[in-house]
């Protein structure tokens, strides 16, 4: 029957003849070291008898079959402090899902502590690995799990393979497992180990060649990555010495250690705090793992010198800035509300307002933000339904994790399913080569704010209730599950129940978000609430175009009262911030109001104008198309106040917009279209 093999295949068969005769070899060596029999070394790597050692010195179990699991809430936020790594590793990731599709072997990823972060590879070796914990949150120190590809390699950090009964865990004797290091390109240090493992029957000698190479791409990719992000530190170093010439400048990278630093940084550093410091180097750690500064290098460093450089939401760097003067400019606080990774914005003390209808519906959010389940929160537009998103998120289980807003009716529908579930690599035109993680991933051990979730299209609506209930996503052109750990909070100003009557919105779909539901009351039935939040933003608007407070009159108070606020308190704000740039003294009047305000015309009841030879008026769109015509007009083509009179979000009414083909109104094409010449005022 051998005749008929081909020479590839006699050379496999040879191969894995010669690996089963020494694999019963070793574990006869192995019974004889559990025992405490003599132990005839010939037939075992001097590698594996010293991890053996390691193992019986550590009192690991020999009846362990499978690694311990991580917790899932615990892993979601690995797997964000190690963001880094998986996005280098990404591209190596998806091309091994293509490679080792058919072989029965899987490539996975651990962060420097041998806890497994992602894991890809052929669909049935994939569901094996999960039987004893290769995959996300397995643990697989040599302490937890004995001799293993990925723990020895980190005990001896370097590539090593462990094949069958080589594993000191009975339970585990069925695998084989090729573990290499990956270096991090500042310091060296290992970050990480790649690994591939296969049964035992499917493994071959290459895998630790195979494992090597992968890991020396992701090395480079992570050194491609160091220097862009570098790079842009330094260029914002130069960019804040540009403008404060005189301030010393210390950019630090997002692990803490040196990037950039100004000549005189040093010096002035030394000058600031008065100590003694060693000299300064780049490349050197100057803060710890927390952000904070190491205490043995830089004692006393005022915090407010301490700024972070944010991309995304995420905090990429810090820029620590030596002020040229003995006092230091403080960050002014209302700057870092609009900061991402701020903590107070995820909070409900960030909510303003003593009336009833705010106070229980910040009540009922407190009660299910601790719960592990998905909430809908309705409300009108403008109302604040991110805020309670985020405070809701701030006093969950995932607070830790990442918050990830994303709005459902700001892409087209045919790049809804890539922005929310990923891509892989050349799954549609245009797409990037690499592949890239959705929103799903980027929200992975923490939150996924889905605003507009009313505008989701129909055919992607079963995904999002497979991923509420399996945790489970599949990136657009990819076969490969990827399991997701996110907390979903859905936002919407549409009367859902009307949507699943009209067909629009999937019944079961809106059952499983509408468990958990608060409704955010309209700044018009916020009796008492007004004032409040004009003093909320008076000063902060007013810190941010470096201009004093206003008072409002009296006459323009009582308008401010009467108007019925479709924007909500996102209208409230631009209206505040429209007095202050507009106010004289101090002091802003009718004047400085808008014209529905301060005339008393409420801009959603005014009546369709018809304005002669006009085409838009005709009304060719039905009634939507009328109110934005109308909208736009009372607007003077100022789509931020339309979509506020209308209701709806900017992104939305552009949109629209394009849907009818619309443009903005020109000012002047409203003073013709009142048979006044353009000229004129």
């Amino acid at each position: 029957m051998t005749d008929h093999l081909s020479m590839d295949e006699r050379k496999l068969r040879t191969t894995f003849q010669v690996l089963d005769a020494r694999d019963f070899e070793v574990s006869k060596a192995w019974e004889h070291f559990v025992s405490g029999s003599t132990l005839d070394r010939s037939p075992v790597r001097e590698v594996v008898i010293k991890s053996w050692q390691r193992c019986r010195h550590s009192k690991v179990n020999l009846a362990v079959d499978a690694a311990p699991q991580l917790d899932s809430d615990i892993l979601g936020s690995l797997r964000r402090k190690n963001r880094e790594l998986l996005q280098a590793a990404a591209p190596t990731l998806s091309e091994a899902a293509d490679v080792l599709a058919g072989t029965n072997s899987l490539m996975l990823i651990t962060d420097p502590k041998g806890i497994v972060l992602d894991s890809v590879g052929d669909r049935k070796a994939v569901h094996a690995g999960m039987d004893i914990a290769l995959s996300q949150g397995g643990q697989w120190q040599e302490g937890n799990a004995g001799t293993n590809g990925i723990g020895t390699a980190l005990a001896i950090g370097q590539a090593v393979m462990v094949h069958a009964g080589e594993h000191y865990c009975e339970g585990i004797k069925g695998w084989s497992c090729a573990g290499a290091p990956i270096h991090d390109p500042v310091d060296g240090s290992i970050i990480g180990i790649l690994d591939i493992s296969a049964k035992k029957q499917e493994s071959s000698t290459q895998m630790l060649a195979l494992a090597v190479v992968a890991a020396s791409q992701i090395e480079q990719a992570l050194m491609r990555q160091t220097e862009a992000q570098q790079l842009r530190l330094m260029e914002m170093g130069l960019e804040h010495s540009q403008r404060h010439s005189g301030d010393g400048l210390i950019a630090i990278d997002a692990k803490g250690r040196i990037a950039y630093m100004s000549r005189l940084a040093q010096r002035m550093l030394g000058e600031r705090i008065d100590s003694a410091l060693p000299e300064l180097k780049r490349g050197m750690r100057l803060l710890d793992s927390s952000g904070r500064p190491m205490r043995e290098l830089v004692p006393d460093l005022p915090r407010d010198w301490l700024r972070p450089l944010l991309a995304d939401g995420d905090v990429t760097g810090h820029l620590l800035v030596i002020p040229a003067r003995s006092v230091a400019r403080p960050v002014p606080a209302t700057r870092a509300v609009a900061d991402e990774a701020d903590p107070a914005r995820s909070q409900f003390d960030s909510i303003v307002g003593v009336s009833d209808g705010i106070r229980h519906t910040i009540a009922q959010a407190k009660q299910i933000a601790a719960l592990n389940v998905p909430v809908l929160i309705e409300g009108e537009t403008g109302v604040g339904k991110e805020l309670f998103a985020r405070a809701i998120h701030g006093q969950s289980a995932v607070a830790r994790g990442p918050f990830v807003p994303f709005n459902c009716g700001a892409v087209s529908r045919e790049m809804l399913a890539s922005e929310l579930f990923g891509y892989a690599k050349g799954a549609f035109t245009g797409a990037n080569t690499e592949g890239r993680i959705g929103r799903f991933e980027q929200a992975d051990g923490g939150t996924l704010c889905l605003d507009e979730i009313g505008e989701l299209q129909l055919e992607l609506q079963p995904y999002l209730l497979r991923v509420l209930e399996e945790g489970v996503i599949y990136r657009v052109g990819d076969n490969v599950p990827r399991r997701v750990n996110v907390r979903i909070l859905a936002m919407t100003n549409r009367d859902l129940r009307a949507e699943v009557a009209a067909g629009r919105f999937r019944l079961d779909l809106y059952h499983r978000l509408s468990v958990t539901a608060i409704e955010v009351p309209p700044l018009r039935q916020r009796t008492g609430d007004l004032e409040c939040l004009i003093d909320y933003f008076n000063p902060r608007v007013a810190d941010r175009h470096d201009r004093e407070p206003v008072r409002f009159t009296a006459e323009a108070m009582a308008r401010l009262k009467a108007y019925s606020w479709p924007g909500n308190v996102r209208e409230l704000r631009n209206v505040v911030e429209r007095g202050i740039l507009f106010a004289q003294d101090g002091i802003a009047d009718l004047a400085c109001l808008p014209r529905e305000i301060a005339f008393g015309e409420q801009a959603v009841e005014l009546p369709i104008p018809v304005y002669p030879n006009d085409p838009a008026s005709q009304d060719a769109g039905g009634p939507e198309q009328a109110a934005i015509n109308r909208a736009m007009r009372v607007a003077g083509g100022n789509l931020s106040a339309a979509a506020a009179i209308l209701g709806i979000s900017r992104s939305t009414l552009y949109r629209k917009m394009n849907h009818y083909g619309l443009k903005r109104s020109n000012p002047f094409d409203l003073l013709s279209r009142f048979g006044m010449p353009a000229g004129e005022s």
